[in-house]
């Protein structure tokens, strides 16, 4: 039994979701901010405990995308794409979610280990919303969780499900957002040399995606990282470089 590892949870979401709430709920007073290595932006870490299991919980600046439109994004992107957590919870405003799933369906392009959470399902229900989480759970191929972390509905049975996840090494199998079939055809003849570079260790499709959309960025901290894997002897085997 691996009790003594702590394991690293991301919490991503748009702004204005609660996510900040959560991050102090589950922390309380085991948790510190300073700034992301070599950036400005705030960053803030914390702590906690549940079922013997130890947890680093970063809650990720808050966005509407991962396209790396601004430092915020691309943050919030390399962290969730490059230093792989155990699981990245999305937390999701149920009061507005057609506008909040974006930033999920980009965050499963990314990883399989996602949880989403429905947060203030209370003010949801308040007004008349009604969500049917199974339906979402069949459909994004994730869990979905309805919690409201200001009045703490629902954050044991997410925090069960955390246990859950990383105890038993579970994976899920994320809905892939369908292109045209030049993307597609595209994606599929990248794809293999991503995969013969990188293995498993970075997500192939996704990579892809970013090189067919000219996003500089990627190419940028993906030439740095192979450099700083090399200098550091790391066992992944990496792309020859020119």
């Amino acid at each position: 039994m691996d009790n003594q590892r702590t394991y690293r949870i991301a919490l991503a979401g748009n702004p204005n979701t609660g996510k900040s709430t959560l991050f102090n709920l589950l922390t309380g007073l085991r948790q510190h901010t300073g700034n992301w290595p070599g950036k400005t932006v705030s960053q803030s870490k914390g702590y906690f405990n549940h079922l013997q299991s130890s947890y680093e919980i970063i809650d990720l600046p808050g966005t509407y995308s991962l396209f790396s439109n601004s430092l915020d994004e691309e943050i919030a992107r390399n962290y969730i794409a490059f230093e792989k957590p155990d699981i990245t919870i999305v937390v999701l405003d149920s009061t507005s979610l057609e506008r909040n799933l974006n930033i999920a369906l980009q965050v499963m392009e990314i990883t399989n280990k996602v949880v989403i959470c429905l947060n203030l399902i209370d003010e949801a229900e308040k007004k008349g919303i009604h969500i049917d989480e199974q339906k979402l759970i069949d459909r994004l191929g994730v869990p979905v969780l309805k919690i409201s972390a200001r009045n703490k509905i629902g954050v044991d049975n997410m925090l069960n499900t955390i246990n859950d996840i990383v105890q038993n090494n579970r994976t899920f199998t994320p809905m892939n957002i369908k292109y045209s079939d030049e993307i597609e055809n595209n994606i599929s003849k990248l794809q293999p040399d991503i995969e013969a570079a990188y293995k498993d260790y970075l997500p192939s499709r996704w990579i892809a995606l970013r090189l067919l959309e000219g996003d500089e960025s990627v190419i940028e901290e993906l030439n740095h990282r192979v450099l700083k894997n090399r200098k550091e002897g790391n066992e992944y085997e990496y792309a020859s470089g020119e």
